[in-house]
């Protein structure tokens, strides 16, 4: 009555659709000079839509709604806003609704309904006690921090994950850390690790290709043990284990076929890109392209191996190009047809 009583509008959020017409009724009988009106996501369309332009236009006094309207809507003039059962919701979902109201100047108001805190459980308790804590403005970060600690992140290395290590894996995820943590060594904590060697400029090498570098399914027609395959050849690491698996390959299934060698001498050129300090290579329409290190503070360009590259282009104008455009520079060979030519190309100046 307040709200009104100052040109306002409130806001009445009941997240239980099954009900929420009792919840409108109540609210009638309590205040009967107030136009309630009702909203959900089980509405048609077109009604829904009629319902919230009434209310927009001040037709309405009241809106009953679930959590549909903490999806961006913003109309300034509702400035109280009640959430039922607000027990049951996430700090984020809170957060939102919240947000729901306070859009002009005028000051305010959000109303959490709960049963008394004794009866609710530890975790709602500290929920409800978190959104009260961080009111003011900008407290999202907090409220995020807050419910990173009430809902608990997971063991890094156990099987209990709340993340997305759960989605992508635990190997991708370890790959992942493992450039985060460089890239800490490299920028924020470089004094620290000054001291430590960087054999390697480049943790891996991206190829994009037009050529058929593959394990066809007539040479394997099992793709569970085609996927197991690819799995195991992208963890291999020298030389010898390649070929280890050139000759199980040969045992279990017959001569290697063409795109299948090439997809080995992919592995090959992924390694020796890496030792010459390519981040990415592009080998489409009979041009290989070599991208070099993107950080233009990379130590890389105060090595060794950089000036051999120079060197060696330096040496082989005909055969090679090196040029920087936007701010990336590049390696280009052309006349490249295949994956070994790319190979023995790369042979050179590594």
């Amino acid at each position: 009555m307040y709200e009104i009583s100052r040109g306002g509008q409130v806001f009445f959020v009941h997240n239980r659709v099954q009900n929420i017409l009792e919840v409108q009724g109540m609210l009638q009988r309590i205040c009967p000079d107030v136009k309630v009106a009702v909203a959900h996501g089980q509405l048609e369309g077109v009604k829904l839509e009629k319902t919230m332009l009434d209310f927009i236009e001040g037709k309405y006094d009241v809106l009953v709604a679930t959590t549909i309207i903490e999806s961006g809507l913003d109309i300034p003039n509702v400035n109280t806003i009640f959430i039922n059962d607000a027990q049951n919701y996430g700090l984020s979902d809170l957060h939102q609704l919240r947000g729901r109201v306070g859009r002009t100047n005028k000051k305010a108001f959000c109303y959490l309904l709960s049963p008394p805190l004794s009866v609710l459980t530890t975790e709602a308790r500290k929920r409800l006690k978190a959104i009260e804590e961080f009111a003011e403005l900008g407290s999202g970060f907090n409220i995020a921090m807050r419910d990173l600690d009430i809902r608990g992140a997971g063991n890094i290395l156990g099987g209990e994950q709340s993340g997305f290590i759960s989605e992508i894996g635990f190997e991708m995820y370890h790959k992942i850390l493992d450039e985060a943590i460089m890239e800490l060594k490299e920028n924020e904590f470089k004094d620290v690790f000054k001291d430590e060697k960087h054999d390697e400029f480049v943790k891996d090498c991206l190829i994009e290709t037009d050529l058929e570098i593959l394990i066809p399914d007539h040479y394997i027609t099992n793709i569970t043990e085609r996927l197991s395959l690819y799995k195991e050849l992208d963890n291999i690491q020298t030389e010898e284990v390649l070929l280890q698996f050139r000759r199980r390959l040969i045992d279990r299934f017959g001569p290697v076929p063409k795109q299948t060698a090439e997809l080995l001498n992919a592995i090959r050129l992924r390694w020796l890109a890496k030792k010459i300090g390519f981040e990415k290579i592009v080998l489409k329409n009979k041009k290989f392209t070599g991208y070099f290190i993107s950080k233009q503070d990379s130590p890389y360009y105060q090595s060794e191996k950089f000036t051999q590259v120079l060197r060696f282009v330096q040496q082989n104008p005909s055969l090679c190009r090196i040029r920087e455009a936007k701010d990336k520079l590049t390696l280009t060979f052309f006349n490249v047809e295949t994956v070994e030519d790319a190979l023995k190309l790369c042979q050179m100046p590594a």
